[in-house]
């Protein structure tokens, strides 16, 4: 598949309609993905990043029926990551000579994952490569999210090539952001940012501030997973500025795992107990065990603050309500409030452990918890729902 972007510029990537896990298991894409890779044609002939590696014969195939590949002159990896360069072995075994523009790091990166010493050229920002009546002018964009990530903007078309920045796991025969579901549009490019990026929000902040600092006019951000920006395209940059801002909602997230269903109507009395302190904030429930976790992250990071419960069980607390907590202290939220419940049976440590894991995951511990012994009963239920007023208001 090919559309144009404009006269000069082609998209020639692939669209992966069936894939629901990415980096392995860690990412969930319920609507698939693409793969963006650019071809841009002036008097000389540069392409921007190619696709996957299963895909890699697939592209270069298709690559061939558009463009003679010895006509390339250029070969751009902004980015090294095997769903960026996936497809570069495939391509270079053809044209094994022309140069590969990248940052130090990804040469770094470039030959760790493919033992290759190909024509490396090493670019920094403001560096300049002229396609004849155009330029790519190369931004580097450290840890966004690799130590090796750049972008890059072609002069007189206006088009910013944003690597991973800007992007969504979508997958649709639209593919611009003004033919999409506006709906499903942000809440891809949310989960995005919230399960990606938030780690990385200060240097979010100031590559972008950077970048409109420069003045440049901007038709298109073209990036490399999901839909291209055309219609106001800066839009996203104004949206990554509030989710790199230390981002929340009046939204209050119960998160739990439960065996026996103690600690489920325990969340669901703590619910019913903010809610009466204050019916204007969103409460949402997640059994931990049984929803998406990159789902579950992006409510985290739309929360103002976050419950998390779990029983005791071998003295510690149950699997899924730990692969949360350390998937959210590699995130670094930051100004979040926190508190943790739980049922036990004869030892009872599973509040006390939350709680210090919430604090090393950077959240701030507004309450000792709630700990209950046993099935909850009608008094247990009462202090449940006190528990959840007397939080409603410390949030």
């Amino acid at each position: 598949m090919k559309f144009k972007i404009t006269e000069n510029v082609d998209w020639v990537g692939k669209i992966d309609w069936e894939l629901r896990k990415f980096h392995g298991e860690e990412y969930s894409t319920h609507r698939g993905t693409s793969y963006n890779s650019y071809l841009v044609k002036d008097e000389k002939i540069a392409l921007i990043d190619t696709v996957w590696t299963p895909f890699a014969k697939e592209f270069v195939e298709n690559l061939a029926k558009e463009i003679d590949l010895n006509k390339i002159d250029y070969v751009i990896a902004n980015h090294a990551e095997m769903d960026h360069s996936g497809a570069l072995p495939e391509l270079m075994r053809h044209i094994p000579d022309k140069p590969i523009y990248c940052t130090a790091n990804g040469v770094k990166s470039l030959r760790g994952h493919y033992h290759k010493d190909w024509n490396f050229q090493v670019v920094k920002t403001g560096d300049k490569l002229s396609l004849g009546k155009k330029e790519l002018v190369f931004v580097e964009a450290m840890m966004l999210h690799w130590p090796d990530s750049m972008m890059g903007y072609l002069t007189e078309e206006a088009i910013l090539f944003s690597n991973d920045a800007f992007g969504q796991h979508i997958a649709s025969e639209h593919m611009y952001n003004d033919l999409v579901v506006q709906s499903e549009l942000y809440e891809e490019a949310t989960k995005y940012y919230a399960n990606i990026l938030t780690p990385f929000s200060p240097l979010v902040t100031k590559k972008i501030n950077e970048v409109i600092a420069l003045n440049l006019p901007v038709n298109f951000i073209c990036p490399s997973h999901g839909v291209i920006w055309r219609k106001n395209p800066l839009q996203i940059a104004e949206k990554y500025l509030e989710w790199a801002a230390d981002y929340q909602e009046n939204q209050i997230a119960i998160i739990y795992d439960t065996m026996w269903d103690g600690t489920r109507t325990l969340a669901e009395q703590i619910s019913k107990g903010i809610k009466q302190a204050d019916d204007k904030v969103t409460v949402k429930l997640y059994n931990i065990s049984r929803s998406d976790i990159n789902d579950v992250v992006t409510e985290v990071f739309k929360a103002k603050a976050i419950l998390l419960g779990s029983p005791t069980i071998n003295k510690g607390i149950l699997n899924a309500a730990a692969a949360l907590l350390e998937m959210m202290k590699g995130l670094k939220f930051k100004n979040k409030k926190a508190a943790a419940f739980g049922c036990y049976g004869w030892s009872g440590e599973s509040v006390k452990l939350l709680t210090d894991r919430l604090s090393e995951a950077g959240f701030e511990i507004i309450s000792d918890g709630l700990k209950t012994m046993w099935q909850p009963g009608d008094a247990e239920f009462a202090q449940a729902l006190e528990f959840g007023k007397a939080f409603a208001k410390k949030v």
